[in-house]
């Protein structure tokens, strides 16, 4: 009796050490197949984060300044850019605005919503409720401005409308440009320009 007791209680002690170690086995398969995901179906949400960090790669307030050989100086701002995640070369922005300051010391500001910067090609496009002023009385507005980065040149490929010095206006398109030497600039709309004139007021 004695050899059949210290036989069971020895099967019993080791019954106490190998179940527990058998439940932890069955558990941690079940837990290594719950895990078992398919790689393919990962790429999406991979591809939409790296798209969301480069659209956090932003930059607050950047400013681009330059002059021209005539010594007219060019400022670009906005509120934000980031990096075009279709063309590294380029960059969106948002809130951009341009301030010309001619050397003859007249001075033209652009103001867009947003805007396509192309350093390299010296190029920048103003989207959105763009607004063109001058110093010499003239506010214009127009939906898409092209404007060159160290030129003073500007154009837009729709119609615009304004008022200045002369009445309210609207025409097909607008160019700002300089003459043959470059010194005196020019806002000239063309495309079927109709004005009403409002004459100044005249006191007695």
């Amino acid at each position: 009796m004695s050899a059949r007791g210290d036989f069971y209680s020895r099967l019993v002690a080791w019954l106490k050490i190998l179940l527990p170690l058998a439940a932890l086995g069955i558990l941690s398969t079940l837990f290594l197949l719950s895990r078992n995901i398919d790689p393919a179906t990962t790429i999406p949400f991979t591809t939409i984060d790296l798209r969301e960090r480069a659209r956090d790669e932003r930059v607050t307030a950047p400013e681009f300044a330059g002059a021209t050989e005539n010594g007219d100086l060019i400022l670009f701002r906005s509120t934000s850019a980031w990096p075009d995640p279709e063309n590294p070369s380029r960059g969106l922005a948002d809130t951009l605005s341009a301030r010309i300051t001619l050397a003859s010391g007249a001075v033209i500001t652009f103001t867009a919503q947003e805007g396509i910067v192309d350093q390299r090609d010296d190029r920048a496009e103003l989207i959105g409720d763009v607004v063109v002023t001058s110093s010499t009385g003239y506010s214009v507005t127009t939906d898409h401005l092209i404007s060159g980065m160290r030129s003073v040149h500007a154009e837009t490929p729709g119609p615009v409308a304004g008022d200045g010095p002369t009445g309210r206006f609207t025409a097909g398109r607008m160019v700002l440009t300089t003459d043959e030497n470059g010194e005196n600039a020019r806002l000239l709309f063309t495309d079927g320009i109709k004005l009403v004139y409002d004459p100044p007021d005249t006191k007695e």
